[in-house]
């Protein structure tokens, strides 16, 4: 057992791993061996035999410590683990220690390194070894095996770690899920990284002296090729890990020798022709003599090369485990870009590309990881032709991969495969990139747009297009034109604030150039060819708008990002320098803009948004006050002209953001918002006195009621964001909604801007009343609230569906702010200004949501158009969305207690009935649409829920048979039996199970299968269309045995010795776990009942006949047993572990999530 981190100190006295050497007493040899060939006959001998390990194992770790001198003090040595994940003591230290101990006695050096590896594991048990003699190869195969028995309650592992054949011996109870590598915090962290430096240096350490004595490096090589066989996860993971980061270590030394040869070599010839004549020179000779011993190590760490990376890649780097083929992917892409005139070559190429189909994104993660290292460099490009011509669709498709690191570094890899190769992405490929500027997960959008920043717009590598007139002024100035092209031909233009948002980290000089982007809007056409049209210059608002922000506030727009950013101190120096900077420049600028686009609605919006970003005081202190009212001028004339409410709540907010009453232009401003209003107001009497003169004649009169609605419009905007209340316009608003309430004759371009203006009016009346107000004044205002409420319950039956909409939203919003109110200030005032809605106000509100809102549309079959069709598109998702809005409104009054909570129940109503329509809409021939998006998100969820259940098929083995019972039983109900009368509704579920077929043993497949036939007819009573998901489920169960791949690799080829199934892995039977059965009862069930209860009733017989061989109850699967399941230790042998392979296994783009072990070249 590994110590805790808490534990560390008391670890020399704590050690459960240790080896057994020449000093281990002969009869503790036979007694282990005995217990290996299961030999033993008493109880009481096995217990005496762990005794024994036990005290070998405590004996042989007190005779290896020992005292010694370090720095003057007294010190206990400790075991190589000890030293390792404690980290207290310099790797070199550790490393030389060892390194001398070895040259002192080699074999106890290499047990005890042999036995670091294996608690590096998390092993809790003991190695021991015997010498390999035979020369039989067919006996040391033989004795490759990993067994367990049972009665010990002990698991083995025999491999050959050559001159030695070592066993491996720990308690059944050793936790494979938890081991050193996988354990989370810094503790463990720091072990995994102080593990990989031990083999760097202990490599490093030995290539002067004994890397070459063809003793060390043979044993190693076969320790960890023999563990990385293994059925045991932690041995797997942990050999395999320490294999590929040997194979890094000896390429390093591999390149070391390489440097030396060739320096060797030309020191040769220099010697060779300095000297004269045909005089031997004994530096000649030795100079020879050295580049021969350099060749001959050379051809050494070749063959260790070699043996490491056929031994452990090929068979691990499509192991099970995610984080096995991960550490397999990220060293083959160390190794390539280390030694790429050996490695980069398609013959290791080739695994990267056919990885980047991997399921699990760690996997792909290390791919790309590889792949950018190589692509960044231009001398290795050339070789990747092949490799880019085959894989580069894949890589292409990777930024849409669903996990957002994978796809960022896809993104990176692709920056860099346009940069250093030509010509390798289509415009095609690039065009698709470049959207991804508009993803909301900002890493991926910034990567792409710095991809569309240095295609697009930069000019690196593109000197000839590079303007020579106007210097940095005329770059930046088309740089802005190729983004204005690219923004239109996105054809995204509500979007713009995500597109400089990818680009500010990669753009933000000429995205800053304020000055460049006003001198083009001012600038005049004058017959230029160059010039911007109007959908540019509309485009290039958008820009500024976007940049402003995007300068000012620092952070990401809305919907990229959860929070606002932190910004630290260097980040917020340059955000107010940012601010000062738009402030100096569009304060004089701004009103130009202003005056020249005054009558563009479009423009003039955007243009009214940039002076909420400005330092206000900057006015006072710079003495621009003459700015400021040429400014409050071009605003008054802009909303004199029009009634556009995007530019008038624009222009609201504009004096809202200059009326601060805490700044010097307050006075300034607020005299020029008070003669705006005032003529404002103006208009509107003399127009209400025409109105209330003609009445019925005024409603005929277009022009009369056009000017009425933009009157009434532009107040509505002010008295949203401004207290009008002085100007008494509530009840001017109030009179032509009672007149329309009395006469019904209005336009509805005059209701809808009345009825806005007289909510906000009341609104600013309960904002001023909860301050300070006499209780008469209370009582007064509360009249008012009940009879405006009143008015907007009568709007919700009007004939016009704006006005029904509009009142309903109103009602909604005062009901939740009436109820709702802060009692800080004033209780008095909120106890009689306090609103609940009456039980027929309630049944009102709730009656319109379900005629107005849960009301289907009936669709009229019409020729269309293309673009008419789109149009009608685009109309009905405005539709949806309003509706969306309106039930938004309605719910936040059930979820605040408003209305009754009841209420709740006919909106679940509503869906339950409308789930219930698209299910009776969807009932065909199988009840499901077999490629909606839902089945298949469905079928991929049970995948995933599979992968759950591990690779120990037979600790789940229980679970998955019932899956697949009650997954066939619920997939034939509603059919009437066998004779096919009624087709089964949900036949399409056993396309979901079939997920599942995989997880069985090989065995219970044909039990399942036998258990299908009796809901099945031959041949079939309908179409074999219509039965394909029963087609798709059989062929499932019915897979070729051959296709299935083992989790033990080359152990499969042992396991066909004569002798193997003997002492293959075999589970512990629990008595009594199932439920004993008669004979008599099994006769009368029909074969798959009988078999399951013969299983069942096999539990309660003898030991020795579960051993036998002879017995052929293994066939069959106990179904309808739940107290469990039994194995004979014959039935379960290596082959019940397979994992099957994926379908397409064998292709090169095959999604990888198996083992391929039986792979080796």
């Amino acid at each position: 057992m590994i110590a805790e981190p808490n534990a560390a100190s008391s670890l020399p006295s704590q050690k459960e791993n240790a080896v057994r050497d020449e000093t281990v007493p002969e009869s503790a040899v036979q007694n282990s061996r005995s217990v290996r060939n299961g030999n033993l006959k008493t109880t009481r001998e096995k217990r005496k035999v762990r005794e024994q390990s036990e005290n070998i194992r405590k004996n042989s770790s007190s005779s290896r410590r020992v005292r010694r001198l370090q720095n003057g003090a007294v010190v206990e040595a400790v075991t190589l683990f000890e030293v390792v994940i404690m980290g207290k003591r310099a790797m070199q230290s550790v490393v030389d220690d060892w390194v001398e101990a070895y040259k002192q006695d080699r074999n106890v050096a290499l047990l005890d390194l042999i036995n670091f590896f294996i608690q590096c594991s998390g092993c809790q048990g003991m190695v021991t070894a015997e010498m390999f003699q035979s020369t039989h190869k067919n006996d040391v195969m033989q004795k490759m095996t990993e067994t367990f028995d049972e009665e010990s309650g002990l698991q083995y592992k025999k491999f050959m770690a050559f001159p030695w054949i070592l066993t491996v011996t720990w308690p059944v109870d050793m936790d494979g899920e938890d081991y050193p590598l996988i354990r989370t915090g810094s503790y463990w962290k720091k072990f995994r990284a102080n593990f990989c430096e031990f083999i760097a240096v202990l490599v490093q350490q030995c290539q002067c002296s004994i890397l070459y004595d063809s003793y060390l490096m043979d044993a190693i090589i076969s320790l960890l090729t023999g563990l990385a066989d293994s059925m045991i996860r932690a041995f797997r993971h942990t050999s395999t890990l320490a294999a590929m980061k040997l194979l890094t270590a000896v390429v390093g030394v591999h390149l070391n020798l390489d440097v030396n040869k060739h320096n060797a070599q030309r020191l040769y010839e220099v010697e060779k022709n300095r000297i004269s004549g045909k005089r031997t020179n004994y530096r000649l000779d030795q100079l020879e003599r050295k580049g021969k011993e350099y060749e001959q190590k050379l051809l050494e760490i070749q063959n260790m090369m070699n043996a490491i990376f056929k031994g452990t890649f090929l068979s691990r780097y499509r192991d099970v485990i995610p984080e096995i083929r991960a550490t397999c992917m990220e060293e083959i892409g160390s190794l390539i870009n280390t030694y790429p005139d050996t490695y980069l070559n398609d013959s290791y190429l080739k695994y990267i590309g056919w990885m980047l189909y991997d399921k699990q994104p760690e996997v792909r993660l290390k791919c790309l990881l590889g792949l950018q290292g190589i692509y960044s460099r231009k001398e290795l490009v050339y070789k990747m032709d092949l490799f880019t011509s085959r894989f580069k669709d894949r890589i292409v498709s990777m930024p849409l991969d669903k996990d957002h690191e994978v796809a960022v570094q896809a993104m990176k890899l692709l920056m860099l495969m346009s940069q250093n190769c030509e010509d390798v992405l289509s415009d095609e490929d690039c065009e698709t990139l470049y959207q991804l500027v508009y993803t909301t997960h900002r890493p991926l959008a910034v990567a792409a747009g710095e991809f569309l920043y240095k295609r697009l717009l930069s000019y690196e590598g593109d000197e000839e297009v590079v303007p020579k007139e106007g210097g940095k002024s005329g770059a930046n100035a088309h740089q802005l034109k190729r983004l204005i092209h690219f923004f239109l031909d996105s054809e995204v233009h509500k979007h713009v604030a995500y597109l400089i948002d990818s680009l500010w980290d990669w753009a933000g000089t000429f995205l800053k150039d304020w000055e460049c982007m006003t001198t083009l809007l001012l600038k005049n056409d004058g017959g230029d060819r160059e010039a911007l049209n109007d959908a540019h210059k509309s485009a290039l608002t958008e820009i500024i708008l976007a940049t402003v922000r995007e300068a000012a506030e620092g952070h990401p727009p809305a919907g990229r990002g959860a929070a606002k950013k932190i910004l630290s101190v260097k980040e917020k120096k340059i955000q107010s320098e940012d601010c000062t900077k738009i402030t100096e420049h569009f304060i004089m600028v701004l009103p130009q803009l202003l005056a020249k686009y005054s009558t563009d609605a479009q423009k003039v919006a955007n243009l009214l948004q940039i002076p909420q970003y400005y330092d206000l005081d900057v006015y006072s202190t710079g003495h621009l006050e003459k700015h400021l009212d040429a400014l409050l001028r071009e605003v008054k004339d802009i909303v004199v002209k029009h009634s556009d409410m995007s530019v008038l709540e624009a222009s609201s907010r504009t004096y809202y953001i200059l009326c601060s009453e805490e700044i010097a232009i307050y006075n300034q401003v607020d005299r020029a918002r008070t003669q705006l209003i005032d003529e404002l107001t103006g208009q509107l009497n003399q127009l209400l006195d025409g109105f209330w003169q003609k009445e019925e004649g005024f409603c005929t009169d277009a022009g009369e009621i056009s000017r009425m609605y933009a009157a009434l419009r532009r107040l509505a905007a002010f008295h949203n964001a401004h207290d009008l209340t002085k100007w008494n316009l509530y009840h001017k608003t109030l009179r032509l909604l009672v007149f329309e309430m009395e006469h019904g004759s209005l336009s509805v371009l005059m209701i809808l801007p009345a009825l806005q203006c007289t909510y906000f009016s009341l609104l600013w009346q309960v904002a001023a009343a909860a301050e300070n107000s006499s209780k008469g004044a209370l009582l007064a205002l509360r009249r008012e609230l009940r009879r405006f409420s009143e008015i907007c319950m009568y709007f919700l039956t009007h004939k016009e569906k704006d006005v029904r909409e509009k009142a309903f939203v109103i009602l909604c919003d005062w009901l939740l702010i009436l109820s709702h109110q802060d009692s800080n200030n004033n209780e008095e005032a909120v106890g009689l200004l306090d609103y609940l809605p009456s039980t027929s106000l309630q049944e009102k509100l709730l009656l319109f949501v379900q005629e107005h809102i849960f009301v289907e549309e009936k669709e009229e079959s019409k020729d269309l158009t293309k673009e008419e069709e789109r149009k009608d598109e685009s109309c009905k998702l405005d539709d949806l969305n309003k509706k969306r809005s309106l039930l938004a409104a309605y719910c936040k009054l059930i979820v605040f207690n408003v209305v009754e909570t009841t209420a709740a129940a006919e909106i679940y109503k509503h869906y339950v009935k409308l789930f219930q329509t698209c299910a009776e809409s969807q009932d065909g021939s199988t009840g499901v649409d077999l490629a909606s998006a839902s089945f298949t998100n469905m079928k991929e969820l049970a995948r995933r829920f599979s992968l759950t259940f591990g690779w120990d098929q037979v600790k789940s083995r229980e679970s998955v048979a019932m899956i697949h019972k009650e997954g066939i039983e619920f997939a034939f109900q509603g059919a009437t039996g066998t004779d096919g009368k009624c087709f089964p509704p949900n036949l399409s579920f056993l396309l979901i199970i079939s997920e599942f077929s995989y997880k069985l043993l090989k065995p219970d497949k044909k039990i399942v299968y036998a258990y299908l036939q009796r809901y099945t007819v031959e041949p079939l009573p309908y179409s074999r269309d219509e039965w394909q998901p029963l087609i798709w489920y059989k062929n499932s169960l019915l897979a070729n045995e051959d296709e299935e791949s083992s989790v033990l690799g080359s152990l499969g080829e042992w396991s066909q010795m004569g002798t193997s199934k003997a002492s293959s892995c075999k589970r512990k039977l629990s008595n009594g776990s199932l439920p004993e059965a008669s004979h008599a009862e099994a006769a009368s069930q029909d074969p798959a009942l009988q078999s399951a209860s013969q299983l069942a009733s096999a539990a309660g017989k003898s030991r020795k006949r579960l051993k036998s061989r002879e017995t052929n109850l293994q066939e069959h699967l106990p179904f309808l047993c739940p107290g469990g399941l039994q194995r004979s230790k014959d039935e379960i042998n290596t082959e019940d572990v397979l994992m099957e392979r994926q379908a397409g296994d064998k292709s090169e783009d095959a999604d990888v999530d198996v083992i391929d072990g039986d792979q080796k070249s």
